[in-house]
Order: C-alpha cells, then sequence, then structure tokens
C-alpha cells in the first residue's frame, strides 16, 4: 500500500480524445516546493518533430532564450552586490567633501592631520575602481543582450510567418491531448481538505442583487449547461443556456415555467433534475428539466422556513439544498437544534433523509455553507470580510473553526455553492455571477494503492 499527499489547485481542462502518440502523456504526479501538484508529462515521440526543420529552429530559439535567461541571471546577482560597493562609495564621497571644507576653513593647522585622513579615504576608494570598471562591461553585455533579442525576435517572426493553418492545428491537437492528460491526472485526486479561496472571477453581470446559477457536477463533459434563477422569491422562470459562452453573451436555450415558487437562492442542479425549497414551506421539489414535470416533493422534518432560521442576509434562505463528491445534502436549522445547523444526507430520487448531523453553530450567525467532500464549510458573514470560519466533518462528526478568507468583491454574497466536476465555488455577488477558484489538500492513490 502506498500513496502521498499533495496540495493541489483545481483547473478546468477542456477534454478530447486522442491517441497516446498524438500528444504529451502524464507519467506521474508529485508535489512541488509550494505544496501544489505537478504532472510529470512525456513529450511526443522525438520523430515527430526531430524531422521539422521548423522545429529544430524553435528548440534552438529555446536554448538561446535559456542561456540568455541564465546570463541575466548571473548579471543581476552581480550587480545587486556592486549596488552595495556604490552605496559604500557615496558615503566617502560625502566624508571626503567634508574633509576638503575642513582643510580650507584651517589651511594652517591641523593639515598633516587632514591630509593623513584624506589620503586613507582615498585608499578605501581605490578597490572601487575596478567595480566600476565592471559596470562598463555589465553595460556592454547589457546591450549585446539586446541586440540579441532583436535577433531571436526576426528570426521568430520569421517561423511564425512560415507555420501555416495545418501547422497550427497540429499544435492546437497536441496542446488538448496534454490538457486531457492532466484531467486524467487530476481524476486520481480522492477527496480533500479546503485549504485556501481564490478569485473571484466575473463571469456576468446581471439580474437583480440576489439569485442563483448554477452547472450539473453529474453532466458529461460535454454537457456545459448553465442555469439561471433571479431573485430569491415571487419566481418561478428558470432559464437555461447550453454553455457559459452562450451565458455570458445571453443567448438562451430554453426557459422552465416552475409550478411552484422558489424560496431563497439555495438551490442546486443533480443528475439532470433541479432541486429547490418550495415557497412558504419546508418542502423540497425535485423537479426534472428533460421530462418537464416534478419527480418527487418531500417535507423536510423539523426544518424552519419563511426567515425563522436563514442566513445573515435573510432572503428566505432557511433550507440550503447542494452537492458534492458524495452525494446531495440539505443544510437547515431546527428548533429541536436550538436553531442550530443541522446536516442532512438525502436520497436524489425520494429525497427521503438518509442521516442527519447536529452541529452547534447557528445557522442565523452564517453567511452562507457549501459541502465540499463530506465536510460543511461555513462562511460567518455576507459582506467584505467574510471568511469562511468553521467545518464539520460528516465522516468524523466533528468541527474545528477555521480561518479562510476569500475577496467579496462586490460586497454581498446571496449564494456560494461548490461544484465538484468544475471544483469551483459558484457565487452570486451582488447581482454579478462569479467563480472562486479552490486549494484543497488532496491524498493520491497510486496503482498499487489498496
Amino acid at each position: 500500500r502506498s500513496s502521498f499527499s499533495v496540495f493541489y489547485v483545481s483547473h478546468w481542462f477542456p477534454q478530447t480524445q486522442i491517441s497516446p502518440k498524438e500528444g504529451w502523456q502524464v507519467y506521474s504526479s508529485a508535489q512541488d516546493p509550494d505544496g501544489r501538484c505537478i504532472c510529470t508529462v512525456v513529450a511526443p515521440e522525438q520523430n515527430l518533430c526531430s524531422r521539422d526543420a521548423k522545429s529544430r529552429q524553435l528548440r534552438q530559439l529555446l536554448e538561446k532564450v535559456q542561456n540568455m535567461s541564465q546570463s541575466i541571471e548571473v548579471l543581476n546577482l552581480r550587480t545587486q552586490r556592486d549596488f552595495q560597493y556604490v552605496l559604500k562609495m557615496e558615503t566617502q564621497m560625502k566624508g571626503l567633501k567634508a574633509k576638503f571644507r575642513q582643510i580650507e576653513d584651517d589651511r594652517k593647522t591641523l593639515m598633516t592631520k587632514h591630509f593623513q585622513e584624506l589620503k586613507e579615504k582615498m585608499d578605501e576608494l581605490l578597490p572601487l575602481i575596478p567595480v566600476l570598471e565592471q559596470y562598463k562591461t555589465d553595460a556592454k553585455l547589457i546591450t549585446q543582450f539586446k541586440e540579441e533579442i532583436r535577433n531571436l525576435s526576426a528570426v521568430l517572426t520569421g517561423i511564425q510567418e512560415e507555420i501555416g493553418a495545418y501547422d497550427y492545428e497540429e499544435l492546437h491537437q497536441r496542446v488538448l491531448s496534454l490538457e486531457t492528460r492532466l484531467r486524467d491526472c487530476m481524476k486520481k485526486l480522492t477527496c480533500g481538505k479546503l485549504m485556501k479561496i481564490t478569485g473571484p472571477v466575473t463571469v456576468k453581470t446581471s439580474g437583480t442583487r440576489f439569485g442563483a446559477w448554477m452547472t450539473d457536477p453529474l453532466a458529461s463533459e460535454k454537457n456545459n449547461r448553465v442555469w439561471y434563477m433571479d431573485s430569491y422569491t415571487n419566481n418561478k422562470i428558470v432559464r437555461e443556456y447550453k454553455s457559459i459562452a452562450d451565458f455570458v453573451s445571453g443567448a438562451e436555450s430554453r426557459t422552465y415555467n416552475l409550478p411552484f415558487k422558489w424560496a431563497g437562492t439555495n438551490h442546486v442542479v443533480y443528475n439532470g433534475s433541479l432541486y429547490f425549497n418550495k415557497y412558504q414551506s419546508n418542502i423540497i421539489i425535485k423537479y426534472s428539466f428533460d421530462m418537464g414535470r416534478v419527480l418527487a416533493q418531500r417535507s423536510l422534518e423539523y426544518a424552519g422556513f419563511h426567515n425563522v432560521y436563514p442566513y445573515t442576509w435573510g432572503g428566505f434562505s432557511d433550507i440550503d439544498l447542494m452537492a458534492d463528491e458524495i452525494g446531495l445534502w440539505a443544510v437547515y436549522a431546527t428548533n429541536q437544534n436550538a436553531g442550530n445547523i443541522v446536516i442532512s444526507q438525502l436520497n436524489q430520487d425520494t429525497l427521503e433523509v438518509m442521516k442527519s448531523w447536529s452541529t452547534g453553530y447557528p445557522k442565523r450567525s452564517a453567511g452562507e455553507s457549501f459541502m465540499i467532500c463530506g465536510t460543511l464549510y461555513v462562511t460567518n458573514s455576507h459582506l467584505t470580510g467574510a471568511k469562511v470560519y468553521y467545518s464539520y466533518s460528516t465522516k468524523t462528526s466533528t468541527y474545528e473553526y477555521t480561518d479562510i478568507p476569500f475577496h467579496n468583491q462586490y460586497f454581498h454574497i446571496s449564494m456560494l455553492d461548490y461544484n465538484a466536476r468544475d471544483r469551483a465555488l459558484y457565487a452570486w455577488n451582488n447581482g454579478h455571477q462569479v467563480l472562486f477558484n479552490v486549494t484543497l489538500f488532496h491524498i493520491i492513490k497510486t496503482e498499487d494503492d489498496t
């Protein structure tokens, strides 16, 4: 049995099916000094490129750039060292200037003493002469570098002019192949612990201050549909877009008129169905987009609703439905648990509660929450300065206080949900649809791990 732990910064990668010899291949995974997951890749077989004259030129160009980079680094270290000598020289020159003034003020007395001190100062300055000479040499070297860069630019321009559409497509396919191999590497990662949140990236600005937008974490990699639900109440219209690009451009592909109004913004799309809280109730609805009808509905026993136990921002956010790598979840509060958060794992077909965990964190003190790998992460506010402050593991039934800040760019978050496929947080930030990247602490399992 063998396994090793690494930090992994999640990203999206497009996927395409290409035979192994057409692109780069993932060879192994490791950890860099900053703790990030590094996938070692094997380049295409040499005979794919060695017979290409343009490829040889590119390799030669790369070698020149690498040599220049090393020389520039040496030059940089040297000039930093010499700069200290220059500072010292400046101080000594100021001292000499003062000595000359003293000599002028009293030429007869102390003349011998000042002359000796002046001679000693001049002796101290002698080592600076070769330093200044070296600066002259370095200046010439920089001039040579500039000329070499101009030559390299000309060579690169010539190569670019020679490359035609076919060569570009071949290069593009190789890049896609590498991305596929990296996605395969990413799939080796098991569940992880949240370590950091970065971003956000603003995808679009639309709608009211409150709303929800999402993709299906169980959809195929070619299915990138986006669903959009504006406002937290008095609405039944769900807008669908075929892709993120269509969502950004506003090209709707379909509109759904739900049979019930929803409450809050904490809906989730999971395996082709929308799960939402029915307005003015603790009833959960499962609505199939493909069939266009309700497949199941069930009351969430004892769950507060209609702003009895909302998040800090209100908005009928009493019941939060979410999904992660493990399955479907509901987060809410009950009188029986003194208004503190309850986590329930739901059966995605029947909506029955399979198991529940009672926490000690007040629901009304939570800004938002989301699940990653069976652990609930709770923010302490929906406003500026918010951070992930508390987490509860359903695996160990234990909690801990955390300190994971994130940038609330538009000052008011009314929806924050994790997508396990994209390994990202979807957020509605004061009328802006944004994405946060997450850093997770992962375990990478090797082939002989049992």
